[in-house]
């Protein structure tokens, strides 16, 4: 972006000179003009004229030359802007997939900790028949639960056991 403002800055002072060489050319063509009106008797004259005209295909050079790294200038602006948002595009596609994999890992790790709280309860169940009952979470306790704090954070919630007795 500074590069880009830069760039327009360069081409501001360019398009500002175009201008002053495109007034003092009309200026010198409008001199020339009023010079060859006038009789061009006197060496003085004729050599001035010489001049103006030298001057005139000078500065329609400069200009021709303006015009063209004008052109290239804002041509190379329109990349930048083009890569620019291209690049913006790719980040924003990035971070949905970053966004969609986050959500899947919880999801994951809920399964995992479901899992996990299945083992435990038939384990609890053949040491202790019928002594204490525990329920198991639903899957969906574990997702709501994992996706928030994936949502907010890698640090999950702490694991609070539901006995019932």
């Amino acid at each position: 972006e500074v590069q880009v403002d830069e760039l327009q800055r360069l081409l501001a002072g360019m398009e500002k000179e175009h201008r002053s060489l495109l007034l003092k050319m009309k200026e010198g063509e409008a001199e020339l003009a009023r010079l060859r009106s006038v009789e061009g008797d006197k060496l003085a004259e004729q050599d001035r004229s010489a001049q103006l005209e030298k001057e005139v295909a000078m500065l329609r050079e400069k200009i021709h030359h303006l015009d063209d790294m004008l052109k290239s200038q804002q041509r190379k602006v329109r990349q930048m802007i083009e890569q620019l948002q291209n690049s913006k595009t790719v980040i924003q596609a990035k971070d949905a997939v970053i966004q969609e994999l986050k959500e899947r890992v919880a999801y994951l790790e809920a399964e995992n900790l479901e899992m996990h709280d299945r083992i435990e309860h038939l384990i609890e169940k053949q040491v202790s028949r019928g002594g204490h009952s525990s329920r198991a979470r639903s899957k969906s306790e574990y997702v709501s639960r994992y996706v928030g704090s994936a949502l907010t954070g890698p640090k999950p919630l702490p694991l609070i056991r539901v006995v019932e007795t």
